[in-house]
């Protein structure tokens, strides 16, 4: 699956679209269809949902913001793809008052443990949507990633604070409410009944690299997401990621 997005966006997302391009291959293999249902929760306008579309699949996308479920179906019409991707109004702590328990291949859940109020119940919610033998996509921001970028812009007392914080906030402006260790993502899949499958750290690199070196030098871009793609499975990288992403599997029920 090659990235959809623009070359400087595709380095916060090229190691997680490889990710689901694996998966989704193997429960295409797997079911025998082509068309996988989806469940993308905090899914925006529609930034996964719209190029999974593009590939088939039928993809719903649950977000709170009724101004990103607008853009959504705007978004989905461009591309031609609007018989394919469904926008409800709703959250992950309330997900089944808008989808259906068990019914989807694979559920994406991007973005939103930093924001509830119970993560653990946020997965457990995204596990009971999945299908038998389904696949959970789960990226969150990193603890690492953000006491290092405080740190590289002189900011120490920030990055102590965040270091030492339970949910990893470096003062009241924090605009992220939470944010988590590999370990902490990796226990809260198998908590809720799942197979980590594999753990990537996302945007290594990206968010230090300073634009300009990206833009104007030859060749850049791809050396810089080929160093992204090496250095995402490598577990020393994990703890200085911007983002964290685990793939989390229900294994072992017969007749998927």
């Amino acid at each position: 699956m090659s990235d959809p997005m623009r070359p400087r966006a595709a380095l916060r997302t090229a190691v997680v679209w490889e990710v689901l391009q694996d998966a989704l291959e193997r429960r295409v293999k797997a079911t025998g269809r082509q068309a996988l249902d989806i469940l993308d929760t905090g899914g925006g306008s529609g930034n996964f949902a719209v190029p999974l579309a593009r590939l088939g699949h039928r993809v719903t996308v649950v977000d709170p913001s009724p101004n990103a479920l607008f853009a959504l179906e705007r978004r989905a019409a461009e591309a031609d793809v609007a018989d394919r991707v469904r926008g409800v109004q709703g959250d992950a702590l309330g997900l089944f008052d808008v989808a259906e328990r068990g019914g989807y291949d694979v559920v994406l859940c991007h973005g939103v443990l930093e924001y509830v109020d119970d993560p653990a119940e946020g997965v457990r919610n995204a596990v009971a949507a999945l299908r038998p033998d389904g696949v959970l996509s789960l990226l969150a921001a990193g603890l690492g990633g953000a006491v290092l970028a405080r740190a590289l812009a002189g900011h120490f007392t920030e990055a102590k604070r965040a270091l030492d914080d339970p949910d990893g906030r470096w003062g009241a402006g924090d605009p992220v409410p939470r944010r988590f260790t590999a370990d902490r993502l990796t226990a809260l899949v198998e908590d809720a009944g799942l197979t980590v499958g594999a753990v990537h750290g996302v945007r290594v690199f990206a968010d230090l690299v300073p634009g300009v070196l990206v833009d104007t030098e030859p060749g850049a871009l791809d050396a810089l997401l080929k160093l992204e793609a090496a250095a995402a499975e490598l577990a020393a990288f994990h703890s200085v990621a911007t983002q964290l992403h685990v793939l989390g599997e229900r294994r072992g029920t017969p007749g998927a």
